[in-house]
């Protein structure tokens, strides 16, 4: 009977949800509308609701509401040596580098971490040329449809677009986790710090921050005097100090701690990467 009942439900709730896709001009409130019910009813999962909001959302943005800005992309230089390239590539944790000449204004390619530890391991003696290993640069309008660009990078299996303004000047970047993000919602990666873990050392004076960490627990850790009251995260100290709530990849510097935004959305920040002052010993280094 309960079987019955469920699949007159969902009959209904179809049969509605084919009314409004077929109808000319589409709905879009009203078959939003539909698909809450539907979710109210157990005849649809709430992570698959936010994902069709996602699908629709991407739909009315551009690349230049996801992009990293110029200012903030991390680069390498047509010049670079091993030596140069290789902390870079650890220290950020991206896959993929704008390769730049003169300035940033003259990306001449994308070099991929992975061709440069192949290369490196083997020619470790050898002369090493970025010119050899790097490859072309997709370039796209930040006035660009992300739903558009989606489409491309999956046909053309690209994973990362110099963003240009009308004026042909570089602007910043985006990636197709950038675009994909906007659908499923933040993809975790080896770089995120668990919840019972909201503070994690990555190397000397770096360290992974979650942005939900109450500024009292990072006194007691970084042995600052940050002020919480006004504020009880560190999340929203940064926030502050941007008078915004900033893009991934934006840096702010307060009082000699650089604060530097992994991850973040519309409304508030998720990951922060924080290089700290020398002369700053957290407790798992104050007896080294």
């Amino acid at each position: 009977m309960a079987d019955d009942t469920l699949r007159t439900l969902r009959s209904g709730w179809l049969k509605r949800l084919q009314q409004q896709m077929s109808g000319e001009p589409q709905d879009r409130e009203a078959l939003m509308e539909d698909l809450r019910e539907a979710t109210e009813r157990g005849l649809l999962d709430a992570e698959a609701l936010e994902m069709v909001e996602g699908v629709l959302a991407v739909g009315d943005l551009q690349v230049r509401d996801i992009m990293v800005p110029r200012s903030q992309m991390t680069v390498v230089a047509r010049e670079d040596g091993i030596a140069q390239l290789l902390p870079v590539v650890v220290e950020s944790g991206h896959s993929r580098f704008p390769v730049i000449g003169e300035d940033r204004d003259q990306v001449i390619g994308i070099l991929l971490a992975k061709d440069l530890l192949r290369h490196y391991a083997e020619n470790a003696s050898g002369d090493f040329d970025i010119r050899e290993v790097i490859r072309p640069a997709v370039v796209v309008p930040e006035s660009k449809r992300l739903n558009v660009l989606l489409k491309e990078f999956r046909k053309n299996r690209h994973h990362m677009a110099i963003v240009v303004d009308e004026y042909g000047g570089v602007a910043g970047l985006v990636t197709i986790e950038d675009v994909i993000e906007q659908i499923v919602g933040d993809i975790a990666d080896e770089y995120d710090v668990e919840e019972d873990q909201p503070i994690r050392r990555d190397g000397e004076r770096q360290f992974t921050v979650r942005a939900l960490t109450r500024i009292a627990e990072y006194n007691e850790y970084f042995g600052t005097r940050f002020s919480d009251e006004e504020f009880d995260t560190v999340g929203g100290l940064v926030a502050h100090a941007f008078g915004r709530v900033p893009r991934r990849g934006d840096t702010v510097r307060i009082e000699d701690f650089e604060f530097r935004v992994l991850r973040a959305d519309r409304r508030r920040i998720d990951l922060l990467k924080v290089l700290a002052p020398r002369d700053v010993r957290p407790p798992e280094d104050a007896g080294g």
